[in-house]
């Protein structure tokens, strides 16, 4: 992999990632762009104690342009987007809009490919892979800013998520605070520690599953895939590394080789759940990682504690119609699922590749 990191006009970060290192990126950004403004402020409610970022200036945003004109294509003649070159293996960059910024952390975009009509689950394994190390990267990277103390890399897909942007993008959010998610899993993780006598959760989790199989999707050498037993989302899977790690950067050689594999495999199975003659499926790729701040609050765990894994869940409950967070998910965080987790693995085997 070779990494070169350039500016944008406006003085925004962007980083290339190719998979060749005899590859030149000199291409100047040539828009007359101003200097961004952003107006993030975190704040915190001091009910639940949990944060929210307020950040007005996302209003302009990009909204559905045309092909044509996708500001995550490469730049071609007068044609100019948020990438100056021509072509692309993999890049990532400051978003002109972001959530967090500055004291209240970074939000960047990750363009997979510079093909606008390919989504992950087109990528060769080769392309995942590279991937798969721009994520680490920027994870290392972000993880030293005074301001960061959470890395979350993810991918929203489709229309229905909300995606604004056709390009197959995801991002990274570095946040200025450990998540209500993450702190959730650190408590349990906790209490399931004193209650056991030092086992740990997640391990314990996998086990569970392993041992059951009627939630099993894939398993791998190095990784294992399985809808959990508490499924929120119609169809939801959680990816783990067989070795528990506490983040992308401790992963070791072979589950970084298999990744691509197990991945891309995971991703096509999504898109044939409904059937050949139904649109993609949408969903949310999330990637789960220790906090890189201090732990102090969650008495009895340490980052070695927490499981690197990825969760990959759609808002399709079925064919034409969505899973909506109504009544008691919005008002109560209570989510009712109407998939039973074992029907789901089960549709989820059926559809596996030839």
């Amino acid at each position: 992999m070779k990494k070169t990191s350039t500016r944008l006009a406006d003085g925004r970060e962007l980083i290339y990632y190719d998979s060749r290192d005899d590859v030149v990126r000199d291409a100047a950004d040539r828009r007359p762009l101003d200097p961004t403004v952003t107006t993030s402020e975190v704040r915190r409610d001091p009910l639940l104690g949990d944060s929210v970022a307020i950040a007005s200036h996302r209003q302009g945003r990009t909204y559905h342009p045309p092909a044509d004109e996708c500001p995550l294509c490469p730049s071609e003649g007068e044609r100019l987007s948020e990438i100056p070159d021509s072509s692309y293996d993999v890049v990532v960059f400051e978003n002109r809009f972001p959530s967090l910024a500055g004291d209240a952390g970074r939000c960047e975009v990750v363009c997979f490919t510079s093909d606008h009509d390919k989504s992950f689950a087109d990528l060769t394994e080769e392309q995942a892979g590279l991937v798969l190390d721009a994520w680490t990267d920027r994870t290392a990277e972000l993880s030293h800013l005074d301001s960061v103390e959470q890395v979350f890399c993810f991918e929203n897909r489709g229309a229905e998520i909300g995606v604004t942007l056709g390009h197959p993008h995801g991002q990274i959010y570095a946040y200025p605070f450990t998540t209500p998610r993450t702190a959730l899993m650190l408590r349990s993780a906790a209490e399931h520690k004193e209650q056991t006598g030092g086992r740990n959760l997640f391990a314990d989790v996998v086990e569970k599953e392993v041992e059951d199989g009627s939630r099993i999707v894939l398993d791998g050498e190095h990784w294992v895939a399985f809808v959990p037993y508490a499924a929120h989302w119609p169809y939801e899977v959680h990816l783990y590394p067989k070795r528990q790690v506490p983040d992308l950067l401790a992963l070791d050689d072979d589950a970084r080789t298999e990744f691509p594999k197990i991945y891309l495999e995971l991703l096509r199975r999504f898109d044939r759940i409904f059937g050949a003659d139904q649109p993609v499926t949408p969903y949310i790729a999330a990637w789960h990682q220790a906090p890189f701040g201090s732990l102090d609050e969650f008495e009895g765990v340490n980052r070695d504690d927490f499981a690197l894994h990825l969760e990959l869940f759609t808002v399709r409950r079925t064919s034409g119609k969505l899973k909506f967070l109504a009544g008691s998910e919005s008002g109560m965080s209570v989510f009712i699922n109407d998939v039973p987790p074992e029907t789901a693995a089960e549709r989820l085997r059926e559809v596996a590749s030839k």
